[in-house]
């Protein structure tokens, strides 16, 4: 439908014109987020005195509740409000967090005083009230980046019709140009706006990033009458838990045949139209329990049972489809706890690296990540122009969009691999040179060492979340798509997650932040352990993915109905 909850008119509505605003929308919050996500550490351990093993926790932890947080917004999208509406009232919390980080940033009061960096030791960390700014400002700018990123891919993707094969195949491009906006949009944020931070002020900085999400705001507004919308459906989790439910009470019955089961009305005679694709009765997971939820209970009226206790075969398949791509959720979750590396402890590393360009100028140590989008923006095109075409020509078909998501795993393990050789060289030209228990002294070798680790993570981004957008969206039931994008999102907090508890578990068991892996003194401590770790539990990883692939069987793309009286018309 349209804006005014008119029936959509296809020439009018949709496709380009409106993703181009979808496409700029997401760039400026890419600036505005990772403005302020991917240089926080140094802001953490030199303006708010905090140790170099508890920063790292703070920063995985924020941007780890980012994307837990999407699984708030789909929730909100699918039950009530609808994916436009969720975005902008999620817009709004971000933008009001992002101001207040800004006057934390700002404010003397709000951070403790300066110290000799030389000597850290001596030097006071922030505590009560400034912490509790900062915290109420990071979490506030992450639930309302959460509740952006459970909709906009999705709500971009609405604006093509999949039932047209035309504009299926324009959805598949959506997704590349996708991820080519929020790359944009984080190389113009580790380039321009760290810039700003570590040169102008931390305050001009931020408050560069709340201006940004202001943008993001008026950009997408400026859309609204050229959107295609689609009518919250109801809340996916609670229809999850009516055929859990209803399947556990009859247990110990024995379902029939397709026609022996309940299927709604209403749902049956949508299954032909534009909205709802016929859902196919399967018995290839979980049929010996889900699909007990839609028996008929001898000498009950269907008419009158409770959705607790049964539920039609629609609603069952929908369900089926969301729990079959669960296990490609754990798998992707190693890939971000290897991403999370490069927005902390690399970023520690390089500023103990020499950072020189020219006599007037440092590369900052957080502007390493404009290495994985300069390789996101190349390798993309390159994907699409050159290898695929050349995979067509060898294998004869496509690579499927579970292959591109392991090609990323391999990637990503080999950036671990890269990262370790590179760290182990980097402490034995400190014990070389004298700097082991001189951690703010520079080690003589360059920062641009770390180069290729950040490439090859950025390649494994354009095989590996590219490839979970298409495949979320796509194998996911039509009314819970938010919740499956949600699902997505939050398996990259659970990476972030995941990299907070090992490193705190390693700490621990490896001697502390004292003496430990990821030690206070980074000279002192063995991050290139801890980067073989990784490597080795990737390579794992890879297995238990290529096992779950093997297994998956995809969803039938849905048939074209029709075309509709009021698009024939304006055809014509």
């Amino acid at each position: 439908m349209d804006y005014k909850r008119r029936p959509a008119v296809k020439c009018q509505t949709g496709g380009w014109k409106s993703v181009i605003l979808i496409l700029g929308t997401e760039l400026c919050e890419r600036l505005a987020t990772l403005g302020i996500g991917l240089n926080l550490i140094t802001y953490l351990v030199t303006e708010l005195h905090l140790s170099p093993s508890q920063a790292p926790n703070i920063v995985t932890n924020f941007l780890g509740t980012s994307y837990v947080c999407c699984l708030i917004g789909g929730f909100v999208a699918d039950t009530c409000l609808g994916r436009f509406w969720t975005i902008v009232s999620f817009s709004f919390v971000q933008f009001m967090g992002m101001l207040l980080l800004t006057l934390s940033a700002g404010i003397p009061s709000l951070r403790p005083s300066k110290c000799n960096a030389e000597d850290y030791k001596t030097c006071q960390p922030a505590r009560g009230m400034e912490l509790a700014v900062l915290y109420m400002a990071l979490y506030m700018t992450a639930l309302g980046t959460g509740g952006i990123k459970a909709c906009v891919s999705a709500f971009g993707a609405d604006q093509f019709d999949d039932s047209d094969a035309k504009e299926r195949r324009s959805m598949g491009h959506f997704f590349n140009w996708f991820f080519v906006a929020i790359s944009i949009g984080t190389l113009l944020a580790v380039t321009v706006l760290i810039y700003i931070q570590d040169n102008v002020g931390r305050s001009w900085g931020y408050g560069s990033s709340a201006g940004s999400m202001f943008m993001a705001i008026c950009v997408f507004l400026a859309g609204t009458p050229l959107y295609r919308y689609r009518a919250p459906n109801g809340t996916s989790i609670v229809s999850i838990a009516h055929v859990l439910v209803a399947a556990f009470r009859k247990r110990h019955g024995i379902p029939g045949d397709e026609k022996d089961l309940y299927e709604d009305p209403g749902q049956q005679s949508a299954r032909f139209t534009r909205t709802k694709q016929r859902t196919c009765f399967t018995k290839s997971f979980l049929a010996s329990f889900l699909d007990k939820a839609a028996i008929v209970e001898t000498g009950s009226s269907s008419e009158k049972q409770s959705p607790w206790r049964l539920c039609s075969v629609t609603k069952v398949e929908q369900v089926k489809m969301l729990i079959r791509i669960l296990p490609i959720c754990a798998t992707s979750v190693l890939v971000y706890t290897v991403f999370a590396q490069m927005t902390t402890l690399a970023v520690e590393q390089g500023a103990t690296m020499r950072r020189n360009l020219g006599k007037h100028f440092k590369f900052p140590p957080a502007s390493l990540g404009v290495f994985v989008q300069l390789s996101v923006i190349i390798a993309t095109p390159l994907y699409d122009q050159v290898f695929l075409p050349a995979v067509k020509l060898l294998r004869r078909n496509q690579i499927t969009m579970l292959q591109r998501i392991g090609g990323g795993m391999i990637f990503s393990c080999l950036a671990m691999v890269i990262a370790a050789m590179v760290e182990r060289k980097r402490l034995a030209l400190a014990r070389e040179h004298g700097l082991l228990d001189r951690p703010k002294a520079t080690v003589p070798m360059s920062i641009f060492w770390l180069v290729p680790q950040y490439a090859l993570v950025g390649v494994s981004e354009v095989f590996t979340y590219i490839g979970q957008l298409e495949f979320f969206y796509s194998q996911s039931p039509e009314e819970m798509r938010s919740m499956a994008t949600g699902m997505f999102m939050s398996t990259i907090s659970v990476g972030f997650f995941a990299s907070s508890f090992l490193v705190a578990t390693i700490n621990r068991v490896t001697g502390g932040s004292g003496h430990g892996w990821i030690s206070n003194n980074i000279n002192r401590g063995r991050i290139d352990n801890f980067y073989w770790m990784l490597a080795v539990l990737s390579l794992g990883n890879l297995a238990i993915h290529i096992a779950c692939a093997t297994c998956y069987k995809y969803r039938a793309l849905p048939v074209a109905p029709p075309p509709r009286v009021a698009d024939a018309a304006q055809e014509a």
